[in-house]
């Protein structure tokens, strides 16, 4: 359903705890639509059922799940290709991790620009973060300065914007914005590695616990090991 006096936007929604907190910012501003991309990663199906119940609990309708074959055929990471571990700690500081898929978010914002422009949308949400983030490259600012360029000159219109609220937030800031927003984080799903309980050690869950832990609250999703925070 439409909001009175209130334009579209398109939300990229993972199913993780970033992109639930940028759905629920642009639930609350927009007449949000949810676009949600499996690319053959580990936890594709978990996160499938994470972007539905989001979807559900903050009473987005409009959805568009899509299939990117792309990314998993060329491989390059662990969350695509099975022969790479998915490593138990986060890496050094300014080292890019096994886990980054490469030149994944340019894949996903193809779509929802195509998407927007389809609908008449005129904003883009993405959850991309630059602190805690594991150094990946495409969660830059300039990197969504240089892609807004992009649509400018490869649009209709020229009018879409790409936004990123959350890219110079630590996570733990993330965690209090979406308590504030009642962000449903109990659905939410981060791990890397499994889809029944979230293991606890891999880099996105030690980060997720981390930050709970740093905004004094309780993470809602159930975890094989608290591994080492």
């Amino acid at each position: 359903m439409f909001k009175a006096n209130q334009s579209r936007a398109v939300v990229l929604l993972s199913g993780g705890m970033d992109s639930c907190v940028c759905a629920a910012l642009a639930a609350r501003d927009y007449t949000a639509a949810a676009l949600h991309v499996s690319y053959g990663q580990r936890t594709e199906e978990r996160e499938r059922q994470s972007f539905e119940a989001i979807c559900d609990r903050l009473k987005i309708g409009e959805r568009l799940v899509v299939r990117n074959e792309a990314l998993r055929a060329i491989g390059g990471s662990a969350l695509t290709d099975e022969r790479i571990a998915v490593p138990t700690s986060p890496p050094e500081t300014g080292q890019i991790p096994v886990t980054y898929v490469p030149f994944r978010n340019a894949h996903f914002l193809a779509v929802a620009v195509s998407w927007a422009e389809a609908m008449g949308a005129k904003k883009i949400y993405i959850g991309a973060v630059e602190p805690d983030s594991s150094g990946y490259p495409d969660c830059r600012p300039a990197y969504y300065e240089a892609f807004n360029r992009v649509i400018r000159t490869g649009t209709k219109e020229g009018d879409i914007e790409i936004v990123t609220p959350l890219i110079a937030l630590h996570k733990q800031e993330i965690v209090r914005l979406g308590l504030e927003l009642n962000a449903p984080f109990d659905l939410t799903w981060s791990c890397y590695s499994r889809e029944d309980r979230a293991c606890g050690v891999c880099d996105s869950c030690v980060l997720r616990l981390r930050a709970f832990a740093a905004a004094g609250a309780v993470d809602p999703i159930p975890y094989e090991t608290a591994g080492k925070l």
